[in-house]
C-alpha cells in the first residue's frame, strides 16, 4: 500500500511571508495603474492646459508691471507687440521714492517677512512637539485631547477674532509697555500680537497633519532607541524630527503663504501702523487711493508674489515628499 505524503502547508512564517508577498505585489500593481493614469497623453495634455490657463494672469501682470502708464491706460498687456514699451519706473517708484504720494513697499516687505517667518516657525516648533507626544507618549485622556485639537479647525477663524483681540488688549498690550518701559529699544507696537494670532489659528492643523505623518514612523525604531536609554528629547530631536522633514516643509510652505496673503488678521492685530502693517494692508490701501495708477498697482502685486515663489521653489522637493508620504507603502 502506498502512502502519500501530504504537502507541506506555510504556517508560521512561511504564511506571512506570503502574505507580505501578495500586499507588496498588490501595493506595485496599484501603484503602477495610478501612475500609467498620471502620465498617460490625456493627463499630460490636460494639466499642461490647466498650467497655461492658470499662468496667463500672472504673465499679464507681471508685462504690465513693466509697461509705462501711458500705455496701460490705453492699451492692454496684450497688445504689446503692436504698442511695444518696457521701463523700470514703476519698480523704483514703489521701492525706492521717497516721495509722499509712492507706495514705499520697502518698510511693508520687511514686516510681512518678519511677520511670515515668525508666524510659521512657532506654530511649527510647537505642533511638531505636541504631535510626537500624541503619536509615542501614552498618557490619560490622551485621544481624547487629540480629538479636542482636531475639533479646533471647525471653529470659524472670524468667531476668535474678538475674544482673542479683548485677550490681547486686556493682557498683552500692558506687558508690551511694561516691555517698553524696561528696554525702550523694544517698540511698544511690535509684532507678537500677529505672531500669537496665526501661531493660535495654525495649531490645530499643523498638529494633525503632522501627527499623522510622526505616528507613520516605524515603532521598532523607537523602541530601539528607547531600549538603548534614549529620551524622548533625544528621540524627538534626533530621530523624530530628522525623518518628519518633509512634512514640516510641506507645511512651512502652506503655513508662510497663508500668512504672507492675510490681511484679516493683519488688520485686527497689527493696529494698521507702517512700523507693523504687513505688505498686504499696504496693497488694499493702493486699490482704495491710487486705483487709477495700475503702473504701480501691477508692480507691488508683482513683488508680493516673488517672494512666495521663491520659498516653494527652495522647499519644493520637501513639498512633493510630504504630499506623497504615507501614500504608498513599502
Amino acid at each position: 500500500m502506498s502512502s502519500v505524503a501530504p504537502a507541506d502547508l506555510p504556517v508560521g512564517k512561511d504564511l506571512g511571508s506570503l502574505e507580505q508577498v501578495e500586499e507588496a505585489t498588490y501595493g506595485e500593481t496599484k501603484t503602477a495603474r495610478v501612475k500609467k493614469r498620471l502620465t498617460s497623453r490625456t493627463a499630460t495634455i490636460a494639466s499642461l492646459v490647466i498650467a497655461i490657463l492658470w499662468t496667463i494672469p500672472t504673465f499679464g501682470l507681471f508685462l504690465s508691471s513693466f509697461r509705462p502708464a501711458e500705455l496701460i491706460r490705453t492699451t492692454g498687456w496684450w497688445t504689446y507687440f503692436a504698442n511695444p514699451g518696457l521701463t523700470l519706473d514703476n519698480y523704483a517708484g514703489v521701492l525706492f521714492s521717497t516721495s509722499s504720494s509712492s507706495p514705499q513697499l520697502g518698510a511693508y516687505i520687511v514686516n510681512s517677512i518678519a511677520i511670515a517667518l515668525l508666524g510659521t516657525i512657532i506654530p511649527l516648533v510647537f505642533a511638531s512637539m505636541a504631535a510626537y507626544a500624541f503619536a509615542w507618549i501614552r498618557f490619560k485622556w490622551v485621544n481624547w485631547l487629540f480629538i479636542f485639537v482636531f475639533a479646533l479647525q471647525i471653529v470659524p477663524l472670524q468667531m476668535a477674532l474678538v475674544p482673542l483681540l479683548q485677550i490681547f488688549s486686556t493682557w498683552l498690550r500692558p506687558l508690551q509697555a511694561w516691555l517698553h518701559d524696561v528696554i525702550p529699544i523694544i517698540p511698544e507696537q511690535n509684532y507678537a500680537p500677529v505672531w500669537l494670532a496665526h501661531a493660535m489659528f495654525a495649531l490645530p492643523l499643523a498638529i494633525f497633519l503632522l501627527h499623522n505623518f510622526i505616528a507613520e514612523i516605524p515603532a521598532d525604531v523607537i523602541e530601539a532607541a528607547r531600549v538603548d536609554g534614549a529620551t524622548h528629547g533625544q528621540i524627538f530631536f534626533r530621530i523624530v524630527l530628522p525623518l518628519a522633514t518633509p512634512a514640516l516643509a510641506s507645511f512651512a510652505i502652506f503655513q508662510f503663504i497663508w500668512v504672507w496673503n492675510d490681511l484679516l488678521v493683519a488688520l485686527i492685530f497689527s493696529g494698521g501702523t507702517q512700523d507693523v502693517a504687513p505688505l498686504t494692508q499696504r496693497l488694499a490701501e493702493l486699490v482704495g487711493t491710487r486705483g487709477q495708477d495700475w503702473q504701480l498697482l501691477t508692480a507691488s502685486a508683482f513683488i508680493s508674489i516673488v517672494i512666495p515663489l521663491i520659498v516653494f521653489f527652495s522647499l519644493q522637493r520637501y513639498f512633493v515628499r510630504g504630499l506623497l508620504a504615507g501614500s504608498t507603502k513599502g
